[in-house]
This record gives C-alpha cells, sequence and structure tokens, in this order.
C-alpha cells in the first residue's frame, strides 16, 4: 500500500511542479496521475542504466552530472505521457529539480519509517 502513496505524492509533486514553472504545461489529473507513473517507471528501470553508463562523467563533474541525468529522466516520463510537456531543457531541468525536492518532502511527511 505504501507504492500507492508514493505514487500519489509524486503526481502531486508534478502538480505542484507545473504551478511553479512556465516550462511544464500538464492538461488535467489523468496527465499528471499517468506522469507520476512514467516518473517512476523511468527512474526505477531506465536511471540506474543510465547513472551506470555515465558513471566516468558523473566523477569527473565531481557528481554535477546526475543533474543531467535527472533532466533526462524528466523529459522522457514526458514524452511518453500525452498531455504532460516540457517545453524547454530548462523546463525538464527545474521540473526534475523542484518535483524532486517536493516529492523528497512529502514523503518525509507523509511515508512512516518501519
Amino acid at each position: 500500500m505504501n507504492w500507492l502513496l508514493t505514487f500519489l505524492l509524486n503526481a502531486l509533486a508534478i502538480v505542484l511542479a507545473d504551478r511553479l514553472l512556465e516550462g511544464i504545461r500538464l492538461s488535467g489529473v489523468m496527465p499528471a496521475l499517468w506522469a507520476g507513473a512514467a516518473l517512476g517507471i523511468v527512474n526505477t528501470f531506465l536511471r540506474p542504466l543510465l547513472m551506470l553508463l555515465t558513471f566516468p562523467l558523473t566523477v569527473l563533474s565531481l557528481g554535477l552530472f546526475i543533474f543531467i541525468i535527472n533532466t533526462v529522466t524528466f523529459a522522457i516520463a514526458a514524452w511518453l505521457v500525452p498531455g504532460f510537456d516540457v517545453l524547454s531543457f530548462g523546463g525538464a531541468f527545474w521540473g526534475a529539480l523542484i518535483t524532486g525536492i517536493i516529492s523528497w518532502l512529502l514523503n518525509l511527511l507523509f511515508l512512516k519509517k518501519d
């Protein structure tokens, strides 16, 4: 049941990022829910592969390349979901950053550690 709450909190984080940024556009509640699911799936399966492939760049940049990986995964999630549009690289970058921070805060508030 924890995964359902995490899924809903991620969708809420995407909605809040949409409200805060000009570079992200959501066309309703269902695209927000699908975007939360797509972002979770992309981060579960594709992000570890990207982290492994770009490990040398991440080391050379002292970890800053992880921001680019987050941007790419956010843009891929937007590409997969109709009604969830990222208008620019800056929108994907700031959207990934804001969504990550908001999602982290919401998970701290609502999820209980056992």
